[in-house]
Parts: C-alpha cells; structure tokens; sequence
C-alpha cells in the first residue's frame, strides 16, 4: 500500500500557505524547521519573519553577537536552538565555505540539527530522499498503518521512521514530507480526526478498524517535577540588578533577576539570601513580595516566588553567574530573558 499519489494530489490543492514555504533556499529551510522544533506553526510564523529581518543571510546570522540572537528568539522558547543555529551557522561559515551541506551525514554534524531536522531539510531544499518523521507524521502513520507500538518507544521508532522511508517517493520527496506534516495538523488532529475529509481515508487501517483515537499509542508520561524558586529585585538609584545565566544549559546566556532553587527546610528568603551570597558574593535583606510566576517547562513546573531586596552593603561580584549589570527599568527590553523574568520585568517598568 502507498500513499504518495493520493496524498501529494490533496496537498497541491490543500497544503499550507507558509511564509518558508516554496522556498529552496536551505537558510531559509534551516531557520524554519529550527523553529518549528516542538514548536507551532501560528507561534512561529511572526518569530520567522522578524528572524528573517534581523539575520538574511547566514552570514550576518553567524556574525552577530549572541545577545542580538537571543533576543530575536524570545518567547520562542527553547533557546538552546537559538544559540545551536547561530553555532552551526558559523560552523557552515568557517569550515563548509559558507554552504549549507546537501547530505544527510553532513546536516546531522551541524549543531542541533537531529535526525528529523536534517531530512526536512534535505528533502525540502535538496529535493533528497530524505524521510523525516515529527509529531504529525508520526500520527499520521501510526493510523495508516495501524501501528500498536508505543510511538516513543525505541520499537515504535524504529517502525515509523522505517514506514516513512519505505513511503518516501522518488519524485517530489520534500513535499511529500511536507504533505505529511500538513495532514497531521489540519485533518488528522490528535483528537477528532476529520476522517471523511482525509485523502488516506480508504487506506487507513485504524479509521477501518473504528480505532483512530487509539492511535497513536503513547505511553503515559511521568508527572512533571515541580520547584520552588526565589528571584531578588535589588534596587539601588533607580536601578535593577539583573545577570547572566552561563551560556550553556536551561536558558543559557540569557538574563534574569537572580535567585535560585528552595532547598529542604529553607524558608523563601533563607533561600533567596543563600542563592545571593553563593551567586554574587553579598548580603541582601530580603524585603516585601514582588509577585508570584507560574510556569511549565518541558520536564518540570516552576513557581517563582519575587522578593524586594536591598543590599545593606558590599559590591556584588559575579561568582556563579556570566555577567551582571545595573539597568533602569526602561533598559531591561534590551536583554534577552525567559518568559517569567520578562514578566517581572514588564511589571517593574508598569509601576
């Protein structure tokens, strides 16, 4: 059974109008495909225009200092892609002449660009026979071929990345791919799919079998870890005291106010005192509450808890942080921060 006749003729009528698409400029490619790692379309349409403003080329992209970039990715989340892009956009630049490579082996060297990422974009700017396999080719294939193992499950793996070499075309592979990706997010939703509007549907197995919502089978995940954390806003003559995060690791490189985890047993500005002195070297007292931030991440949840803090004395030093600075409330958009900082920034400049 194979599905490439009928389903590139529903994408040449059906397919998604995308600002990356039609394009074969392999930048451009990269830059998309990047963004849309665990990430929505709608979210990353406008990201990908401003991107495209700031950083044309993949030179200017490998050139530019790495606060412009983490700047430009704000609020895409996941930010060790924004910093592996610019990385092998200056590995391209200095070892590949400046030319992004045509051959799976090749991308898959390159800086966050895993199996996935490399056969989209050799499939879509090369035209290869590349197959690539993301969450919708996943439960697209996983119903076509009625697939019971777990899709995340190194068997389940192996099975959908073999059926989608095994359906790849010869002809027109990087819009097959793409056709893939457009029927997993538009008709064969996670879960009501809209099987009567679905190219497939007379070769789906599990839509003839009544057991669409069954698949794909996914086991359930753990609960997410949840953490305390304390942030400190130290004022001093009209300033913040934000820092550096180390440039590797769980935003890395971006800027926050600092703090850190509650341990056993501490109270909220116990923490916040020793997670100071351990970072920056000094005493704060730990004044009023600045406001409480709630946010999930990928392997865990996050409260942040903000405290008003003032330093009674001493310098700080930048002992377990990148860098630090003193801003006004105004100069705090001009760094790059992860979602709760800003908020908390964004409320210092509404006061």
């Amino acid at each position: 059974m194979l599905i490439a006749a009928p389903l590139l003729a529903w994408f040449d009528q059906h397919g998604r109008r995308l600002p990356w698409r039609g394009s074969q400029d392999p930048y451009i490619v990269l830059v998309s495909e990047v963004m849309l790692q665990q990430t929505r379309v709608e979210t990353v349409i406008p990201y990908f225009a401003q991107w495209l403003q700031r950083f044309p080329t993949l030179a200017s992209l490998a050139e530019a200092p790495l606060q412009d970039v983490l700047a430009a990715w704000e609020g895409l989340g996941y930010y060790s892609r924004a910093r592996n892009l610019q990385q092998a956009a200056q590995m391209i630049m200095t070892e590949l002449n400046g030319q992004i490579p045509a051959d799976l082996p090749a991308l898959r060297r390159l800086p966050g660009v895993g199996r996935y990422t490399a056969g989209a974009v050799a499939s879509i700017a090369f035209g290869m026979p590349a197959p690539t396999l993301d969450g919708n080719i996943r439960r697209v294939l996983s119903r076509v071929f009625d697939v019971s193992e777990d899709a995340r499950s190194p068997a389940g793996e192996r099975q959908l990345w073999a059926l989608a070499a095994g359906q790849l075309p010869a002809e027109r592979p990087g819009d097959y791919n793409q056709a893939l990706m457009d029927l997993g997010a538009t008709i064969c939703i996670p879960q009501t799919p809209h099987c009567p509007d679905c190219p497939l549907a007379a070769l789906c197995q599990a839509q003839l079998l009544g057991i669409q919502t069954e698949r794909p089978v996914l086991a359930r995940r753990p609960v997410s870890p949840h953490i305390t954390v304390t942030a400190a806003i130290i004022e001093r003559d009209g300033r913040v005291l934000i820092t550096q995060r180390p440039p590797h690791g769980l935003l890395g490189g971006m800027w926050e106010f600092p703090g850190g985890k509650q341990q056993a047993g501490e109270t909220l500005p116990e923490c916040l005192q020793r997670e100071i002195r351990e970072e920056l070297d000094v005493r704060v007292e730990v004044g009023t509450p600045a406001g409480v931030y709630r946010h999930a991440y990928t392997h865990f949840r996050l409260t942040l808890h903000a405290f008003f803090c003032r330093l009674p004395s001493g310098e700080p030093r930048a002992l377990e942080v990148a860098d630090l600075r003193w801003v006004s409330p105004a100069e705090l958009a001009a760094y790059p921060m992860g979602k709760v900082d800003r908020q908390i920034a964004l409320s210092l400049l509404r006061r």
